[in-house]
């Protein structure tokens, strides 16, 4: 595992809400691209439900597609 000294224990909740930002931008990097997940160790069905609500709350303009 060549992630496992970098990687943060976040808290997995039961329901991902896009309108939650303070914990999606958990799951981005400084550039606002989705982090892997390898890198969150998170199961694959949640991350997928993550990257879901990221990209819901970029349409909606809640977080940014790219950070300048």
């Amino acid at each position: 595992m060549a992630y496992q000294s970098e990687r943060e224990e976040i808290e997995i909740k039961k329901f991902i809400d896009y309108k939650d930002v303070a914990y999606l931008k958990q799951f981005t990097n400084p550039h606002a691209k989705i982090l892997s997940k390898k890198r969150t160790g998170i199961p694959a069905g949640k991350q997928r439900d993550i990257a879901q609500a990221i990209k819901h709350a970029r349409f909606m303009a809640l977080i940014p597609y790219v950070a300048a």
